[in-house]
């Protein structure tokens, strides 16, 4: 059996990035999801990918309501994912698993993940038996195919695949910017699957949107090599033209940016060789343009009365004056600082300054930080 039940093109609609009324993520534009939902089934597009904590939950809410209460359950695939966060212990997995189900009405889940893998997680998942729960549930066939997505390292990743042999897929973070990041590593963790011999499915291959700003360093190169494509589509068939990518998840926000994208992918083109070198042209230019030099090594932290996290501001700064998307770098500053210090409680008591080895001054990029990001 191929790993998806029926032939799917390669573009996946992730519904985490909805168009939503009056900047509200709880108020969802149903109208509008109803025309992006019925647009991408009418191009040949089946692939549909949501999760627990998308719009505070109102994302699975709108697949009954848009997807599976308005279209035949067999016209399209369905990806969710389980909450591993929320699992403190073995009966919580049962309860959300249901509890998606009953949100989705969706009867089952052509694809079910594991959420947000990392070796933390594994422990988790591991001591309340989470693994051989969703193994049954594919048994009884509410699951069709079982994997997770990933966040963490080449090493971890191995480990994990090693650890649950029954995985037919993996979703990683891939994107021309960070094939080579020291952090994000998306190179390594292709080769990883790769060797595992498990199809891949590519989540932010944009990068979050970062990579199809007009203000990001790269932009004058890429528009300068077409003129006609935009910036979106080089990072999307950059994804696309990996080998062993099964579906590449595109988190669309207006039906126009759904347009573009499932005509692109109606008319995809291999990228040439040329191209390839643009794109690590404009890597190397987006790598070259984080101005602060800090290493992440963290000796700031422990001390910091405030309870910041230094390095995590000072990485997300590096990001902002790489793509200069604020809108994107307040997302990020949000999710990064929650159950943190903002960074407006810095106190500028110098504790960070006489224990970096780099000599930044913290304190005065965490003004920047929060002027720009609060």
């Amino acid at each position: 059996m191929a790993f998806l039940p029926y032939t799917t093109k390669k573009l996946g609609f992730g519904l985490m990035r909805l168009p939503v009324l009056n900047g509200n993520d709880e108020t969802i534009d149903f109208e509008q999801v109803c025309q992006m939902v019925d647009h991408f089934l009418a191009q040949g597009f089946t692939y549909f990918d949501t999760a627990y904590p998308y719009h505070y939950g109102y994302s699975e809410r709108m697949v009954k309501r848009a997807l599976v209460e308005r279209h035949p359950r067999e016209s399209f695939l369905l990806a969710d994912k389980m909450p591993v966060f929320r699992v403190k212990e073995p009966g919580d997995a049962p309860a959300s698993f249901e509890e998606q189900l009953e949100r989705t009405g969706a009867g089952y889940f052509d694809l079910y993940l594991l959420h947000a893998m990392s070796a933390e997680r594994m422990k988790t998942v591991k001591e309340c038996k989470v693994w051989e729960y969703l193994l049954e549930e594919k048994a009884k066939g509410r699951i069709r195919r079982l994997g997770f997505s990933f966040h963490d390292t080449p090493e971890v990743l191995d480990s994990i695949l090693h650890e649950l042999p029954e995985a037919e897929f993996v979703q990683l973070q891939i994107n021309y910017a960070d094939w080579e990041d020291a952090e994000v590593q998306s190179r390594r963790c292709y080769e990883v699957a790769q060797k595992h011999s498990k199809p891949v499915i590519v989540m932010e291959p944009v990068r979050g949107g970062s990579l199809a700003s007009e203000k990001a360093v790269c932009a004058p190169l890429l528009r300068e090599a077409d003129p006609q494509a935009s910036l979106a589509s080089w990072a999307l068939r950059y994804a696309a033209d990996l080998s062993g990518v099964a579906v590449v998840l595109s988190g669309m926000s207006t039906l126009e940016q759904l347009q573009q994208n499932t005509a692109l992918f109606n008319s995809m083109k291999p990228l040439t060789e040329q191209e390839r070198a643009i794109l690590m042209q404009a890597a190397e230019m987006l790598h070259a343009a984080g101005t602060i030099p800090c290493t992440g090594c963290k000796y700031c932290v422990e001390g910091c009365p405030a309870g910041i996290n230094i390095p995590d501001l000072l990485d997300l700064l590096n990001e902002y004056a790489r793509f200069g998307s604020l809108e994107a770098a307040k997302r990020s500053y949000g999710y990064r600082t929650r159950g943190k210090g903002l960074a407006s409680a810095c106190v500028n008591c110098g504790q960070c300054l006489s224990v970096c080895p780099q000599h930044i001054e913290s304190a005065v990029h965490m003004v920047r930080a929060a002027e720009l990001f609060e």
